[in-house]
């Protein structure tokens, strides 16, 4: 069963449509990642299902029963905001047991006087600490209960609000970006650490972020988003190797891939600069389109080696970026005026050996997009590019007779 679903969610502020009738299903226990460029409806999704904000229409459900009605306490979803949202004024423990105080106890009993005379409160307040320890001492935080959220670095804030949201044993826990404010390095740190504890707690994660990388590292699932739609849902390897469109390839991947346009020829055979490729296609002849090759799939002649079933294209470098172990070469391709082809190499080939270079690639390695930007199946096998080219011949024979 899905521990949430959403069914033709739509959101609209005033007459700006921000989600377009939503359908998602995400399974108990996996780390389902939202993705996308700002403004593409992933953080009003997330405090929808939260219930922190209406939608316009559309239901979600958890467990299978509706929660539209339930106030988003009364959900069993937990929220870790990007900016914390810790209590300044509280200590640590007072900010993860807040949750189980206010569900535990009435009003009266949270009044000030009534803490030295209930019984009941010394004994409910008794078991929270208990739970507050036990989440704290899996989030390794034990030692800092006492300090206050102005006491700690961004990362212990971020396990902090974890735990806050761990002790209500939630359906799901929803992340709003929850590491954009911390440094490069601690991102890293925190990713590896978010990882490790879904796979302890085998909870539902619901994770929203714009850093590809983030989406590619942790995620069980990647649900690709722009335009208040969802452009892809998949795994992190499905979005990489086989994009469903051009939106998605160039937002998948770093360096982002290279398009490079083509046109179609005689019996759907791809034709480069006039020149056919080994790639056929179902798409009519004439029809523009545009391969997608990744810039470790595109090498300067140095450094892959010529060999006949690769395809050449002239280039000129114009700038490299040295990254440690690899580089990133930018290249200018004067056939082809305004692309820029970039190409990810190790780091020990000097740039005078690629200055003026023939960059490769395989036909395989080709993602092909039609003239609306959806992929296209290539039929790169040697019996339809043979079958194409036969086709080509024939067309060739018939004009020049």
């Amino acid at each position: 069963m899905a521990a949430v679903e959403i069914k033709n969610l739509s959101k609209s502020f005033g007459p700006h449509r921000v989600l377009k009738d939503i359908n998602l299903s995400i399974n108990d226990g996996e780390f389902l990642t939202l993705v996308g460029p700002s403004g593409c409806g992933k953080s009003t999704l997330i405090r929808i299902i939260a219930g922190l904000e209406p939608q316009t229409s559309g239901s979600i459900l958890v467990d299978g029963a509706p929660i539209d009605h339930l106030r988003p306490h009364e959900r069993r979803i937990a929220m870790v905001f990007q900016s914390y949202a810790l209590y300044p004024h509280m200590s640590v423990f007072n900010n993860m047991a807040l949750p189980l105080t206010m569900t535990g106890l009435s009003l009266y009993e949270r009044l000030p006087l009534v803490r030295l005379l209930s019984s009941r409160r010394r004994k409910v307040m008794q078991e929270i600490g208990k739970q507050v320890r036990g989440i704290a001492a899996q989030l390794q935080i034990e030692p800092l209960l006492e300090r206050k959220p102005a006491q700690l670095s961004g990362g212990q804030r971020q396990r902090v609000a974890l735990g806050r949201a761990m002790v209500r044993q939630p359906a799901a826990f929803l992340m709003d970006e929850p590491l954009s404010n911390l440094d490069a390095k601690l991102r890293v740190h925190m990713r590896s650490e978010l990882a490790e504890l879904h796979q302890r707690l085998g909870a539902t994660f619901v994770y929203v972020t714009h850093d590809q990388v983030e989406a590619m590292t942790m995620s069980s699932r990647v649900a690709m988003m722009e335009g208040g739609d969802i452009l892809q849902l998949g795994t992190p390897d499905e979005l990489y190797d086989r994009p469903a469109n051009v939106q998605v390839a160039q937002f998948i991947g770093s360096p982002t891939i290279n398009l490079i346009p083509v046109t179609v020829g005689v019996g759907g055979l791809l034709e480069l600069l006039g020149k056919p490729l080994p790639i056929g296609t179902a798409l009519p002849a004439g029809e523009k389109a545009t391969i997608g090759v990744r810039p470790e799939m595109i090498l300067p002649g140095a450094v892959s080696g010529q060999s006949a079933d690769q395809v050449p294209l002239p280039a000129k470098l114009r700038r490299s970026e040295h990254l440690g172990s690899e580089k990133i070469l930018h290249f200018d391709v004067p056939s082809l005026p305004g692309i820029l082809v970039t190409s990810r190499i190790g780091a020990g080939v000097p740039d005078g050996e690629v200055e003026n270079t023939e960059l490769l690639f395989h036909p395989s390695a080709c993602h092909v997009f039609d003239a609306a930007g959806n992929r296209v199946e290539p039929q790169v096998s040697q019996d339809a590019a043979t079958a194409a080219k036969g086709k080509l011949r024939l067309a060739e024979a018939a004009r020049a007779s």
